[in-house]
C-alpha cells in the first residue's frame, strides 16, 4: 500500500469522520472503499462504451448469413 495525501473541505472531513465513527472504521478505509467503487464504476463504463462502439459493426457485411432468418427457423423447431 502506498501513502498519499489529499485535501478535503471541512464538510467532507467532518462527514467522513462521522461516517467512520458510525461504521467503526478508519477514515482511510472509507476513502479506499470509495476509490475502489469509483474505479469499478469507471471500468464498467469503459466496457459499456466499447460494446456500444462495437454494436452493429457487421451490419453492412454481405458475406454473412441472414441471422434473422436463421433464428426464425430455429424458433419453429
Amino acid at each position: 500500500m502506498e501513502r498519499t495525501q489529499i485535501y478535503l473541505t471541512e464538510r467532507q472531513r467532518s462527514q467522513l469522520a462521522r461516517m467512520a465513527r458510525r461504521a467503526g472504521k478508519k477514515q482511510s478505509e472509507l476513502i479506499r472503499e470509495a476509490v475502489d467503487r469509483f474505479l469499478d464504476e469507471s471500468s464498467l463504463s469503459e466496457r459499456e462504451a466499447a460494446l456500444a462502439r462495437a454494436a452493429g459493426m457487421w451490419k453492412h457485411r454481405g458475406d454473412l448469413p441472414d441471422f434473422a432468418k436463421l433464428r426464425a427457423e430455429w424458433d419453429r423447431e
